[in-house]
């Protein structure tokens, strides 16, 4: 019986620790190493999406945001409240997140983000963000929760590297001349 009880008190307070440790915020972790103005997230679980939201957040100017596969809520979120605070965003998106059922694409779009889509690629396979003409995000993951939690990826923050981001400007700016204008997800006839 004493067993029994001493059983039950160990697994409540499992179950109550694990509760406690879900309902604790994220963490924003530590680059996996930083040199020169160049930080590196790894995944899965290495922070590149509080990373990306942190330095999001911090923009003032520009965000503008090439992507593949963008379906990351607390990204797309960041996106949209820059948008609401008067930073100028634009959005560039594969031509696969025009019907994607489950894409940012339509939130950014009901949230007043201009968002096109890029079709004269095959992929259009781009993973970038370029804030304030100063900071340049880019690596191999998707802005998708898979990408941060289940996929081996990394993601690159380059601070203060003037002949990089006007690289990346230039690359933006070429596709947004061929890039149409994201109209929302088609009605689909019953």
């Amino acid at each position: 019986m004493r067993r029994s009880i001493i059983t039950t008190f160990l697994i409540l307070l499992a179950l109550a620790a694990g509760i406690t440790a879900a309902r604790e915020p994220a963490r924003a972790r530590r680059p996996a190493a930083t040199q020169d103005g160049i930080s590196v997230y790894f995944s899965p679980h290495g922070g590149a999406t509080d990373a990306m939201v942190a330095e999001i957040e911090q923009a003032t100017r520009t965000v503008d945001v090439q992507a593949y596969s963008f379906t990351s809520a607390p990204i797309a979120k960041a996106v949209a409240d820059a948008h609401r605070r008067g930073v100028a965003v634009r959005v560039i998106l594969d031509k696969s997140q025009r019907t994607a059922r489950y894409t940012s694409a339509t939130y950014l779009f009901n949230a007043g983000v201009p968002t096109y889509i890029d079709d004269a690629h095959a992929i259009a396979h781009n993973k970038l963000m370029i804030l304030d003409g100063q900071t340049v995000i880019t690596g191999s993951m998707n802005f998708s929760r898979a990408g941060e939690e289940s996929n081996a990826e990394n993601v690159l923050v380059i601070k203060d590297k003037p002949e990089i981001v006007a690289a990346y400007l230039d690359n933006f700016t070429r596709h947004m001349e061929h890039s149409r204008r994201y109209e929302g997800l088609p009605v689909r006839s019953e």
